[in-house]
């Protein structure tokens, strides 16, 4: 290895030492990493700009915007509420409707906001059944993240492989899809005995709850209204924006112009629910990883994995799916992903045909995230939320739930895979 590709190499190690450590805010690693690229000459400015995924940047900060306008009409506190009211008051079945709701929600939204909108709610409706919340929490912060890897949007990394690949919304739902509902499906059976048998409220309490109207929450009507209609067509959008021959980020800008416009909010309420920090550590850490391209590190590490497993397909397939689990476990998949990104790039340049694994990273980075409190940002939010509230989730309380129940969804995600790209 040459002087800039040890320099790129170390750069990197060290961003990723430091995100881990939790020591220093990951978007501040990702900007001084970024910058050490650009002061020691590992590549010029225009090179490192060049490797910035500005459609994953356009799609995040466009649904941000999105979103933070559409709870402005308290559409996602009546959903809530209207869950609860289905359940019956009944604990478990408030559980099992909120992982539904959770996993819906973030296969449409991205997997933070959907955390720090149902976060609260649940703290509510916990309060008044005087049940223990922590149980909810845990249950919904997987929800998120299976539900997240169902499409495009649901999961940054899933936008990040659908701009990297040319993959639209139809592929994901074509393929991810079909694999989330049979581990939710599953997992949810998994969460009744883990909790389930264990809930139970005095009815005075489940009264309480019940006599919570929906109606109440809608704080702006003809918001609400503006806000579903808006929604249908982000998702048609979606669906539809390979058939137009746009990019996703079009899609997402154009739904925070259009209900910007239409709601008449304000836009500087709108910018302040933008989570900055987010975008600029995904702008700092793809000139990080970018850098690595420059230099040929990446091809280098392509090479490696190929001669590691002979080249077949089918076995890199596993390879990847449970890797890419078990060190998202560890390691935001963000950082993860955007490593694998141009690796799986140069494997295809090979003439490998790496369609199966593109789909072995999404589900195994997405479904891995699961495994520990730090995998996903929607685990340590959740966490946060429930801490301020007087309930700590401890590291290891919960890996002894997330990790067990990481892998019986990878092996499932696993087996999926074998079915859907059989060996030749």
């Amino acid at each position: 290895m040459d002087a800039a590709q040890i320099t790129s190499v170390a750069i990197f190690v060290i961003a990723l030492a430091v995100i881990i450590s939790e020591k220093v805010h990951r978007a501040i690693v990702a900007l001084a990493g970024a910058a050490l690229v650009l002061m020691l000459g590992v590549m010029p400015f225009e090179e490192a700009i060049g490797h910035i995924d500005f459609n994953t940047l356009g799609v995040l900060f466009g649904m941000m915007l999105f979103v933070g306008v559409v709870k402005l009409s308290g559409l996602f506190e009546y959903l809530a509420v209207k869950c609860a009211h289905l359940a019956k008051g009944e604990p478990w079945r408030i559980m099992l409707l909120f992982v539904l709701l959770t996993a819906v929600l973030s296969a449409f939204l991205d997997n933070v906001t959907t955390v720090l909108l149902i976060g609260p709610m649940t703290l509510n409706i916990c309060k008044l059944l005087k049940v223990d919340p922590v149980p909810f929490f845990l249950t919904e912060i997987m929800a998120s993240n299976i539900g997240g890897t169902a499409t495009l949007i649901g999961d940054p990394p899933n936008i990040m492989i659908g701009s990297a690949a040319g993959y639209g919304f139809v592929d994901f739902i074509a393929v991810d899809a079909p694999a989330v509902i049979i581990i939710l499906a599953v997992i949810c059976v998994c969460f009744y005995f883990l909790y389930g048998r264990k809930l139970t409220a005095p009815q005075s309490e489940v009264d309480d709850v019940l006599a919570l109207r929906p109606a109440d929450y809608i704080k702006d009507h003809r918001l609400l209204r503006i806000s579903v209609v808006m929604i249908a067509l982000v998702v048609v959008g979606f669906m539809c924006h390979d058939m137009l021959g746009w990019e996703s980020c079009v899609i997402a800008l154009g739904a925070a112009a259009l209900i910007l416009l239409l709601s008449r909010a304000s836009i500087d309420h709108a910018l302040a629910q933008v989570e900055w920090t987010t975008l600029v550590f995904f702008a700092g850490l793809f000139i990080i990883v970018g850098a690595m391209t420059a230099t040929g590190v990446i091809d280098m590490l392509a090479a490696w994995l190929v001669g590691v497993t002979g080249g077949n397909v089918f076995l890199t397939m596993l390879v990847l799916v449970f890797g890419s689990a078990i060190v998202s476990a560890f390691l935001d998949n963000i950082p993860f992903v955007a490593t694998m990104i141009p690796i799986l790039i140069s494997m295809g340049a090979t003439g490998m045909d790496v369609t199966p694994l593109w789909w072995a990273v999404s589900l195994g980075a997405c479904l891995g995230g699961n495994g520990s409190l730090i995998g996903a940002s929607a685990n340590v939010v959740l966490s946060d939320i429930s801490r301020k509230n007087g309930h700590t989730i401890t590291f290891v309380q919960y890996l002894k739930v997330g990790f067990p129940m990481m892998l019986v969804t990878v092996v499932l995600a696993a087996v999926y895979l074998v079915l859907r790209f059989p060996p030749a």
